[in-house]
């Protein structure tokens, strides 16, 4: 996936989890920010932002923030991305694709993707990835009982004869491995080992980041 109209800034401050103030070409301006999770190890005074201007000249906020160097490691941060490049990498990764359907509702939850592909039906959950740490990569950033649920019906899923995957989207192109984030939420860690054990599908990836673009790139090491 590509994006337009790219500029850089400076981060300034977050005063909610919607909008940031950042320093764009001298001039303060208030930004839409595409990731509503804490980030804070992210976005740190004066650190390095990418933005896409909107195309909307009524809208309240001119720029979207997408991206934010830390150090000289970009990582993208815009959580509507990795729905959008595994769409795009999906068809590569499953053979013989006969159906590929986003928000794809099962019993209580609603999946990211149904997939049927080589007389399989696939439920998959796509969740983005932005913390890291000594090129770890860790999930999530917070507690997430969302999260929980959907791995618990993914085990549903596989017991009732589909496929579930789920695909942890590593929103930068340095990993070591992909491990669950236990200090910060220790069932969804213990959800995890349990979905594996019981046959969902654990796969990480990781991706080429440039400035306006993102898209998948290779197979990251899981270590439950």
């Amino acid at each position: 996936m590509k994006y337009n109209k790219i500029k850089k800034g400076q981060f300034i401050c977050r005063p909610n989890r919607f909008i940031a103030q950042v320093n764009i070409d001298g001039k303060e301006e208030t930004c839409h920010v595409k990731n509503t999770g804490r980030c804070k190890e992210l976005l740190t005074e004066n650190a390095t932002v990418i933005l896409e201007e909107s195309d909307n000249p009524n809208r309240r906020t001119k720029y979207d923030l997408v991206a934010v160097y830390k150090g000289d490691l970009l990582i993208n941060m815009d959580s509507q991305a990795p729905n959008k490049v595994f769409y795009e990498w999906a068809k590569s990764y499953f053979k013989n694709i006969t159906l590929i359907k986003p928000e794809c509702k099962y019993k209580n939850s609603r999946f990211d993707f149904y997939i049927e592909a080589d007389n399989k039906k696939i439920f998959a959950e796509i969740k983005g990835v932005t913390l890291e740490k000594d090129g770890v990569l860790m999930f999530p950033d917070a507690p997430t009982e969302r999260g929980i649920k959907h791995l618990n019906e993914l085990v549903d899923c596989v017991k009732n004869g589909y496929e579930g995957y789920i695909f942890f989207v590593i929103q930068m192109d340095r990993a070591k491995y992909f491990t669950p984030n236990v200090a910060t939420h220790k069932q969804f860690a213990d959800a995890l080992k349990n979905a594996h054990k019981n046959g969902v599908k654990i796969v990480a990836v990781n991706c080429i980041v440039t400035e306006n673009e993102l898209k998948i790139n290779d197979f990251v090491e899981v270590r439950l």
